[in-house]
């Protein structure tokens, strides 16, 4: 019986699924290191089905993907696509951005996968945009074309970070007198976290105490700090604004949706913050962005399923 695999890979595990009808079934986790090249990886989860012929797959992952040779960017493995279809013996291989395995997830998760903040209303077939802060901040935007849909790729992470008010300029400049150039990346992610707080602290002349996000994070939720209070809602402003900007860029009337680690571990507290007012403050198009719904993606698979999404949408057989 034949048989399509796909893959979600990172620095520390590659997940793999089996496609079928695009559910995942059979997904396993295996560690980078424990295997000297992907192909080893792949062909020990085939093991585990002697009875299947794999026939098709795709491959997600955390790093550049503009050439048939694949070098990741926090893992040893490099790797040709092409020898690696071979060696697997498939009919048909392709290696997808994890970026783009995130935006494809977007149309197909349903309402327990996904946490809405504030309101406004999904319109079916239209674009979409997604960021997502965590150890860098991807950003991906998903058009609706004839074959289903098509991920525009970007560094977005990368563009000036925005400015609303005097407060954020406390933390621009920080990051601008830190690095020359104060990126929307180095505020909203991991480490972003612990730059705002920095930046607050020594604007404020107060002592920093912590140095990690998650401490930060924590004692922001318990109430235990109020230092670290203001930078989680500083973090979620910056956030709102960020995602109102590309709500804009777009036109996301499919909904503007936050991926990533961070955020879901403070879900309630992104909906009691300047979240949402900061989305729908845009001056004369404050409307046009209040009709639309920004979400928190919840699911953990949702790497492996947009990239199921990708196979069973590109690959017919």
């Amino acid at each position: 019986m034949s048989a399509r695999f796909v893959a979600d890979v990172g620095g520390t595990n590659i997940r793999l699924a089996r496609e079928v009808d695009g559910k995942l079934v059979g997904i396993k986790k295996y560690l980078c290191n424990d295997y000297d090249t992907i192909a080893d990886a792949i062909k020990a989860y085939m093991a585990d089905f002697p009875d299947l012929t794999f026939q098709a797959g795709c491959i997600g992952i955390a790093c550049p993907v503009n050439n048939d040779l694949i070098i990741m960017t926090n893992h040893h493995w490099r790797f040709s696509v092409k020898e690696l279809q071979a060696d697997l013996g498939l009919e048909w291989l392709h290696v997808i951005n994890d970026y783009t395995s995130v935006s494809m997830s977007l149309p197909v998760l349903d309402d327990t996968q996904k946490v809405q903040i504030g309101h406004g209303e999904v319109k079916p077939n239209q674009n979409i945009a997604v960021f997502g802060p965590g150890t860098g901040l991807g950003v991906g935007h998903l058009v609706p074309v004839a074959e289903g849909w098509q991920c525009l790729d970007g560094e977005g992470g990368h563009v000036d970070l925005p400015i609303y008010n005097k407060e954020d300029l406390i933390v621009w400049e920080f990051l601008r007198e830190k690095y020359g150039y104060a990126s929307a990346e180095e505020a909203l992610s991991g480490r972003g976290i612990t730059q705002i707080y920095q930046a607050l602290a020594e604007h404020k002349n107060l002592e920093v105490k912590y140095t990690e996000p998650a401490d930060i994070t924590a004692n922001a939720i318990n109430g235990n700090c109020q230092l670290c209070v203001a930078t989680l809602e500083r973090f979620c402003a910056l956030m709102g604004t960020f995602a109102g900007n590309l709500a804009l860029n777009v036109g996301a009337h499919g909904g503007v949706y936050i991926a990533g680690g961070i955020a879901q571990r403070f879900v309630e507290f992104l909906k009691s913050s300047e979240f949402r007012a900061r989305f729908e403050a845009k001056g004369r198009f404050q409307q046009y962005v209040a009709d639309i719904p920004t979400f928190v993606v919840t699911e953990p698979d949702h790497g492996l399923i947009g990239t199921a999404a990708y196979l069973a949408q590109n690959f017919k057989g």
